[in-house]
């Protein structure tokens, strides 16, 4: 009986959905709701995760409009981005404050692609004259491409003080949908290689973001992401939680709809019944990246 309830709640939630391609969703029952409605609870000392597909233009004004939307609330807004390494931080510090030009800021982190232009306004929105702040949060790469190729012991103790203190991988929910989405490893070992790498770009980030969080209660940070880290709970949110407890911690998952018949939007939006709701909220929008990203 607990089984049909279950699956009967599923058949309402997709018809309830079916026609849906852009907007924002509750991600429990997939309820329409309005954007101040979803900042509506956020108080300082709140972490807010937003995913996306990496360089689309529709979601960098997303992550924008929810950034303007906790300003006009009153809230001090920090950033956290997924993009710029943890040990850059003076040179984030340097642009921000006018002390470094952009081309040279992004030559000396050596930004690649896509274009920054799809990361600009969501860097430089904090206020800096209210104490707000731009936050280099990922591990470096030369620490998740020897884990990749060699796994932990690949790394030299000069790496090992570069490490998140007290790192451990995502959960084993996690895991399975990381490895999902890779059906030709060459063997198991390369896959627990693989999730220890992206093991460490969870939990340096919550590493980054709570300490920064707690030496400023008063502020909310936004952290923009890419979405598979903040799907169901299970990368970057439930690092925060590991390391965080006592900060909420609010997600957003933008859900491109562009090309998607309404049976493939309903599958990526429906709550699952081992994983849950992909998000607190679903933002869903037609997309698509400019020409030679």
């Amino acid at each position: 009986m607990k089984t049909f309830g279950l699956f009967l709640s599923s058949l309402l939630m997709l018809a309830c959905a079916h026609a849906q391609t852009s907007g924002i969703l509750r991600g429990n029952d997939l309820q329409p709701v309005d954007l101040a409605e979803t900042v509506g609870p956020v108080t300082p000392g709140s972490i807010v995760v937003i995913g996306e597909n990496h360089g689309f233009k529709e979601h960098q004004n997303q992550q924008v409009a929810i950034m303007q939307a906790l300003r006009a609330k009153g809230l001090k807004v920090s950033v956290g981005m997924e993009f710029f390494t943890y040990t850059d931080q003076p040179a984030v510090d340097s642009y921000r404050q006018g002390l470094l030009s952009e081309a040279d800021f992004l030559s000396q982190i050596k930004w690649g692609n896509p274009s920054y232009d799809y990361y600009r306004a969501q860097s430089v929105f904090p206020n800096l004259s209210e104490g707000s702040k731009t936050i280099a949060l990922n591990a470096p790469r030369s620490l998740t491409g020897k884990v990749s190729k060699g796994g932990l012991q690949a790394l030299t103790p000069d790496d090992l003080k570069l490490m998140p203190p007290q790192f451990t991988v995502g959960n084993d929910g996690y895991k399975r949908r990381f490895l999902s989405m890779m059906p030709h490893l060459p063997n198991p070992e390369a896959g627990e290689r693989y999730f220890t790498s992206q093991s460490i770009w969870d939990d340096t980030m919550a590493w980054q973001a709570v300490e920064f969080m707690r030496s400023h209660p008063e502020q909310v940070l936004v952290i923009v992401v890419g979405d598979f880290h903040v799907q169901y709970g299970g990368g970057l949110p439930d690092r925060l939680r590991v390391r965080g407890a006592e900060f909420p911690v609010l997600t957003y998952s933008q859900v491109n709809t562009s090309g998607l018949t309404e049976d493939e939007i309903a599958t990526e939006i429906n709550p699952g019944t081992q994983d849950g709701p992909r998000a607190d909220y679903l933002w869903l929008a037609p997309a698509s990246p400019a020409a030679g990203q």
